[in-house]
């Protein structure tokens, strides 16, 4: 730090931190080479299988058939592989993330503690614990009726962790806008990019300009309860935030759990077909608990598609295979679950509140400038 000024200067290639670097780069490296091996060898002849690999009433079997009967969970073993691997990318990245937080949190709060002539504890106290609002009956009950659902706990125990949580929430909350203060007054800098994933958006249906400086591509389940969350919360994005966002829509139905999100995808794109994807999109998450296929043709045929084309569309299973082909790009990319948003290729899983959105779509505009 410099006494004149006030200013802490952050090196981040220093010590401590180039070590962590080092030895995740090097986890990453050996677990890259490892994978390379193994699909080496599944595209070559792996060590120690031979060119016929058995034979049958004096008739060879080879390697080749083998492999063939064998295409459709080497596929999704190779599917797989590459989850891993971008589940592997993101966690070293979110530990990093994480590190290079508490470095910087814990040399401008030591700073400021010793500008103030005052023990870092005495400072935490002043600044946030002394000034946290113990929780109000009202808040309490708010909170337990809008989650009582969720809450495994009855009576004054309920109401007893209701009151901790809130607490530390807003705990939290001042600490929070304290480091904030705290980097601003000694002008933080960090150049540790978020993690990005490249998302295919091209040919896909898509809302706002292709030149919008933030793009968010949605894997999504029309029938899944979290994707109908986050649905509102989008269109307030769009709404704010007008031709700085664009917005890319990619299947990914749950088959496994959701029964009826196949068709409602391939349905979606038969809509799209006639210009109408975005209506019917909306249509289902309006209401996607009736998804039948009676149901999607009732609504295609209440937003004025022509009946007669959507109905042939959807009972041919035209874009079945379209469909199929985004949750396999999905995979690749990391996908687990439903929602999952693409912000500029920053990876957010599950029904994130607006004001998440909102604060990493106003760093990428930032970014931007």
């Amino acid at each position: 730090m410099n006494p004149t000024t006030g200013v802490v200067t952050l090196v981040i290639l220093e010590e401590d931190m180039t070590m962590k670097t080092m030895r995740a780069i090097f986890s990453a490296a050996v677990l890259i080479s490892l994978m390379a091996c193994a699909g080496a060898s599944q595209s070559g002849s792996p060590a120690g299988i031979p060119k016929v690999v058995a034979v049958v009433n004096g008739l060879p079997v080879t390697e080749e058939a083998m492999k063939k009967e064998a295409s459709a969970d080497l596929s999704n073993l190779d599917m797989k592989k590459a989850q891993a691997l971008v589940g592997f990318q993101r966690e070293e990245h979110s530990i990093l993330e994480r590190a290079l937080t508490n470095v910087i949190d814990g040399r401008i709060v030591d700073a400021e503690a010793k500008k103030r002539n005052m023990p870092v504890q005495t400072l935490i106290q002043t600044e946030v614990d002394s000034k946290v609002v113990p929780p109000n009956e009202a808040e309490v009950n708010a909170f337990y009726e809008a989650n009582k659902g969720r809450i495994n706990v009855q009576g004054d125990e309920a109401l007893r962790q209701i009151r901790s949580y809130l607490r530390q929430q807003k705990r939290d909350s001042l600490y929070e806008a304290f480091i904030t203060r705290l980097r601003t007054d000694y002008k933080v800098a960090t150049y540790l990019d978020p993690l990005r994933t490249e998302v295919k958006t091209e040919g896909f249906p898509a809302k706002g300009p292709a030149n919008a400086p933030v793009t968010i591509v949605e894997f999504s389940d029309f029938e899944c309860p979290f994707c109908a969350q986050v649905f509102p919360t989008l269109q307030l994005i769009e709404a704010r935030y007008g031709d700085k966002v664009r917005v890319i829509f990619r299947q990914f139905p749950l088959n496994q759990i959701h029964p009826r999100a196949q068709k409602a995808a391939e349905a979606s794109l038969c809509a799209n077909e006639q210009k109408k994807f975005w209506d019917l999109h909306d249509s289902m998450f309006q209401d996607n608990r009736n998804l039948e296929i009676l149901d999607l043709k009732k609504k295609a045929a209440g937003l004025k598609l022509d009946s007669q084309a959507f109905d042939a569309c959807l009972d041919s299973s035209k874009y079945a295979p379209a469909v199929q082909k985004d949750i396999s790009e999905g995979v690749r990319v990391g996908v687990t679950g439903t929602p999952t948003l693409f912000i500029n290729g920053r990876y957010f899983n599950g029904a994130q509140p607006y004001n998440e959105l909102a604060k990493v779509i106003d760093e990428e505009l930032q970014r931007k400038k």
